[in-house]
């Protein structure tokens, strides 16, 4: 019994991996959230698919799992990376009662990689990646975490920034980390990376704050290190140049 749980990118056959193609050519059914489904259509044909919305993660889990153990081959989706904010480890918490299910879990090219380098080079250093996202995590939570990693001078990259219900989230996260960055602090944020639209633009903290944002935006705040060079965000390695 076999289940892959597989990382996409940012969308499309041209964003995946060449494991990743072959484990969905290998695979009897597909699992996944519709839209993330469409972006690798063209590698669906003669499949048998599961769909579930938005905050049905488990049902879908489920389903993929007892597809499995009825001898199917299944691959379950996630946009980016499976293991990062992906169905990696629910698919084996699901799974846990059932040993003789096989989990291959490949990865993906995840949204700080794939936005970091539409800007430039943000992430050459250390950093550390965040989800704005209350629904599983308490805000109070993420406040912690967004003053610790601050504090360490951890170029910060920020999943989930905001949403219709959480519009001022960037804002309230930008007001966090200001208490220790300068407001000329250069940052970063691109919008459907990967996909049909996808911008990216360079600004300072300060500016950052009050730029709209949404579920497809991806932000970068840099370090104390980083820098502009040649209109691209750079977190310089060390090296002496």
């Amino acid at each position: 019994m076999k289940l892959y749980v597989v990382g996409i990118g940012p969308g499309g056959p041209e964003q995946m991996t060449g494991r990743a193609l072959r484990a969905i050519e290998t695979c009897d059914c597909v699992a996944g959230y519709p839209l993330y489904l469409s972006l690798i259509e063209p590698l669906l044909e003669g499949k048998a698919r599961i769909e579930t919305a938005m905050k049905q993660e488990v049902l879908r889990c489920e389903a993929a799992r007892d597809a499995a153990l009825s001898g199917k081959t299944v691959a379950m989706v996630s946009s980016g990376d499976a293991g990062v904010y992906g169905m990696a480890g629910l698919m084996h918490e699901v799974c846990g009662a059932y040993p003789e299910i096989e989990i291959e879990v490949v990865p993906g090219v995840t949204a700080a990689t794939a936005g970091a380098a539409v800007l430039g080079a943000p992430l050459t250093h250390d950093f550390a990646v965040i989800s704005l996202s209350d629904l599983l995590t308490p805000w109070e939570v993420i406040e912690k975490r967004l003053r610790c990693a601050a504090e360490a001078d951890f170029v910060l990259c920020l999943y989930n920034p905001a949403s219709k219900k959480r519009a001022d989230y960037l804002r309230r996260a930008c007001g966090i980390v200001r208490a220790f960055r300068a407001d000329e602090t250069p940052c970063g944020l691109v919008r459907n990376i990967g996909r049909a639209g996808e911008t990216g633009e360079i600004l300072t903290l300060v500016d950052l704050q009050d730029t709209p944002a949404d579920m497809t935006t991806t932000v970068f705040i840099g370090s104390s290190r980083t820098r502009v060079v040649n209109g691209r965000l750079v977190t310089p390695r060390g090296y002496a140049v």
